[in-house]
């Protein structure tokens, strides 16, 4: 492949990622329509990542115990999304807001278990889970601040994929040897 090929296809991906990302700015219905099968596989990766690791590790690790939970609340949860496209699309703020909500409690309970063992840096972990926290709570009292958020950061991130690649496109000459 030439050099002129490529930064031609890397423009061409970049222009419609950024014309991607404006339909879902201007259009949230169009992001939240494909974002649930997203949601939910990404969801159901997250809960089975946690059950292997407590499966895997139970026995050597302090709090692991929120692992096994975490992770079964968000197998389910998933397995909602995917199994319900309809309901989904109208649940969604509902359900990212417990899932934030759940997610983040669980993080913050076990900081703690980090803090009693000496973990450096548990703190982050203990900030993260706040921050999550707050974030599903104040999306469960407003749920179309949920629905709306949740588009614009979708259409906010194929925008900026969508420059990075333009921006390759157009600085790639200097990556070939």
């Amino acid at each position: 492949m030439n050099k002129t090929f490529s930064r031609i296809l890397w423009v061409i991906a970049g222009v419609l990622l950024v014309i991607a990302g404006i339909i879902c700015l201007r259009n949230p219905d169009v992001a939240l329509g494909s974002l649930s099968l997203l949601l939910g596989i990404a969801m159901l990766f997250s809960g089975i990542v946690d059950i292997v690791i407590f499966a895997g590790a139970h026995n050597f690790m302090a709090g692991s115990g929120w692992f096994l939970l975490d992770g079964i609340v968000t197998v389910l949860l998933s397995l909602f999304v995917l199994c319900n496209d309809l309901f989904t699309a109208i649940a969604l703020p509902f359900i990212f807001s417990m899932w934030l909500l759940f997610s983040g409690i669980a993080k913050f309970v076990n900081s703690f278990d980090l803090q009693r063992i000496g973990v450096p840096g548990w703190g982050w972990l203990t900030a993260l889970g706040v921050v999550l926290a707050a974030a599903g709570f104040v999306s469960l009292l407003s749920p179309m601040t949920g629905y709306f958020a949740i588009a614009v950061i979708i259409g906010m991130l194929l925008i900026i994929q969508g420059v990075a690649s333009i921006l390759r496109g157009c600085f790639s000459s200097r990556l070939w040897i």
